[in-house]
């Protein structure tokens, strides 16, 4: 079997790391896709994929950059392609800059109709996959990078939060991932921690952002006097020390939006916060009432800039207790269908039998 990956986020980033996982049991080559150099490398995986004719190509990313290229190599060389997505995308750009909507609606369901199976970070981009045409689906969420003992994410606690100054008693609620700041509902992630925390009236409450992004600099504002004394933003850290400063907190927050893009996604967060204990706050989406288990805490709120989520979010905090923390992170560390054995071979047999079925 000669079976090309390519990932549209770009060689060495997080997308094609959990496709050269899935992807594991095949020999399979990887296009080095570059993304700040699109056009480039969308003609350069043209004439790859129109030269060595792979029996299959598993795309990693609904871009158009690398999408558009195989949608024409399907059409004129019968080169059949996988797609894997974790976002709806034109869901996405529409909340972005709406005029696009109508042509990324097109241009995604095209994509997804010609592709020979669909591989969905969850299973409502699956269903949804499926009502666009495609031909064979199945669920791949993900699974966590990190793999600490108990021993060492005690010892990651206590080191980060006497780096920090925070104390070793006090309630720490946080967040990893990209601040990237959008300009039109006003928000990055955090931005609902740092409002909750002006909301709230309790002594021992620590805020922890970990990530960086043009957002960042709006929570700095946003965070005032507060800010290195009881709301840290640590900026970007190396990925190898996210489980350490994990490890110093208690709560961790996945807020998403419940709507058209917030709704369909699991988000990467979600195996890191789970495969330290961390209990979850997170909005009125589908997952919290899908994945079992009682670690997590359900916010009203259609959006996480709303005043409703985070003066809920507030009001949880005032009256979070000890207790009610260490029942919730006693819940079993992985779930099985965030394990990555279980999704390696599973999509090993169904790029098997899609290649087998081509024939």
């Amino acid at each position: 079997m000669r079976i090309l990956g390519v990932a549209t986020q770009g060689t060495g980033k997080d997308d094609e790391t959990r496709l050269r996982g899935l992807l594991e049991n095949f020999n399979a080559e990887f296009f080095p896709f570059d993304q700040s150099k699109k056009i480039k490398s969308a003609f350069g995986l043209f004439k790859k994929v129109w030269k060595d004719q792979p029996d299959l190509v598993v795309l990693e990313g609904t871009g158009i950059a690398g999408g558009s290229v195989l949608i024409f190599t399907r059409i004129l060389r019968k080169i059949p392609y996988i797609l894997s997505s974790g976002d709806a995308v034109s869901a996405f750009v529409g909340s972005q800059i709406p005029v696009l909507r109508p042509f990324f609606n097109l241009y995604e369901k095209y994509l997804t109709k010609k592709a020979s199976g669909f591989i969905g970070w969850t299973p409502y981009l699956t269903g949804r996959a499926l009502t666009f045409g495609a031909k064979r689906a199945m669920t791949a969420s993900g699974w966590s990078p990190h793999n600490i003992t108990n021993e060492e994410q005690a010892r990651f606690r206590v080191s980060v939060r006497q780096d920090l100054g925070i104390p070793l008693d006090a309630l720490v609620v946080g967040i990893v991932g990209s601040l990237a700041w959008n300009k039109r509902s006003g928000f990055c992630y955090g931005y609902e921690l740092v409002s909750a925390y002006f909301r709230t009236r309790r002594e021992g409450l620590y805020i922890l952002i970990v990530g960086d992004g043009d957002g960042k600099k709006e929570l700095e504002r946003l965070a005032g006097p507060e800010l290195g004394r009881k709301i840290f933003l640590t900026g970007k850290v190396p990925r190898h020390q996210i489980p350490s400063y994990l490890s110093a907190m208690d709560v961790a927050s996945l807020p998403q939006s419940v709507d058209q893009v917030g709704a369909f996604r699991y988000s990467t967060k979600l195996t890191e916060y789970m495969s330290l204990r961390l209990p979850i706050i997170m909005g009125q989406v589908p997952m919290s009432y899908d994945l079992p288990g009682h670690w997590f805490w359900r916010l009203s709120g259609c959006t996480p800039w709303s005043e409703e989520y985070v003066c809920t979010l507030a009001a949880l905090l005032d009256h979070l207790s000890f207790e009610e923390i260490k029942e919730k992170s006693s819940v079993q560390k992985m779930l099985p269908q965030f394990e990555k054995k279980y999704q390696v071979e599973r999509v090993t047999e169904f790029i098997t039998d899609i290649i087998e079925s081509n024939k």
